[in-house]
């Protein structure tokens, strides 16, 4: 009876999905054994946190069309806090799957990727003409290049570290100075081209060879000293007066931190190297 009635479940919900415009997604993962096991659907919860994290990032786009800077640029900051959140929540949940990870990849394009050089371009670039379009396009290219890069290195790097200055970052960068200049009232065509330096250098640092630190060995779950939590109280409490500003000096602080260590590490060896 209890198999009769296990087949007949399957029978229907194969039916009810036949009957679907979209199939149903099948995924093939190892199993304790070696062999692979057939799973059917996707994983809810971290793909709920991709989800807004893209949706943040079309709303991004959208605001800027619609001249509203500032509230692109903290789309995309939101974005970047939906981003650490799904990762974080599929390892502590285990539900890390394939698609999650694909769906992920495609989000953060979205997100960091195509929304921020469209909202610096509408804000700063389109001044330039065809030059602000090259700006764009190679922080936009630069975004695509170091997420296939990320991808196919998964697993073959050391976690501490990213090679090149990772989407998110980048995106901070670029949305953190437009919601700062906004802030203060700066006009973007009056700054235009510094802004597409600036845009097309965050492009290629994200491309670069430059080792940046990626907080991923930090033990989340772990016990900590007391006044851990208090500097996190004073963090939030700072960067609460002043967010725009804080948040791109935070960016910019980051961004440097790269090629200063990259330098600090050349002139350690050099030194070595010249002892002996």
């Amino acid at each position: 009876m209890t198999e009769k009635y296990e087949q007949d479940s399957k029978d229907g919900m194969d039916a009810a999905h036949s009957i679907l415009p979209i199939d149903e997604h099948i995924e093939e993962v190892p199993g304790p054994d070696g062999k692979k096991i057939r799973h059917r659907g996707i994983y809810l919860l971290p793909n709920l946190f991709t989800t807004a994290a893209l949706f943040s990032g079309f709303y991004a786009i959208v605001s800027a069309m619609d001249g509203n800077f500032a509230n692109a640029s903290i789309a995309i900051f939101v974005a970047m806090v939906l981003d650490g959140l799904d990762g974080r929540v599929a390892r502590l949940t285990n539900t890390q799957s394939a698609f999650g990870a694909e769906f992920d990849s495609l989000s953060d394009m979205v997100a960091f990727g195509v929304a921020p050089a469209l909202v610096v371009f509408s804000w700063a670039l389109a001044d330039l003409g065809k030059v602000g379009w090259v700006f764009s396009f190679i922080y936009l290219a630069g975004a695509a290049l170091r997420l296939a890069r990320f991808n196919t290195h998964i697993g073959d790097e050391d976690k501490r570290f990213f090679t090149g200055l990772a989407s998110p970052s980048a995106a901070g960068l670029v949305a953190g100075m437009v919601w700062a200049l906004s802030d203060f009232g700066v006009d973007g065509g009056d700054i235009s081209f510094l802004v597409g330096l600036l845009t097309a250098l965050a492009g290629l640092m994200m491309v670069s060879n430059v080792r940046y630190y990626s907080f991923k060995d930090l033990d989340l779950k772990g016990r900590v000293p007391f006044f851990v939590i208090l500097l996190v109280v004073l963090v939030f409490a700072v960067i609460s007066t002043d967010p725009s500003r804080i948040l791109w000096l935070i960016f910019i602080a980051y961004t440097a931190s790269g090629p200063l260590q990259a330098l600090w590490r050349w002139r350690k060896t050099k030194k070595t190297a010249i002892e002996e």
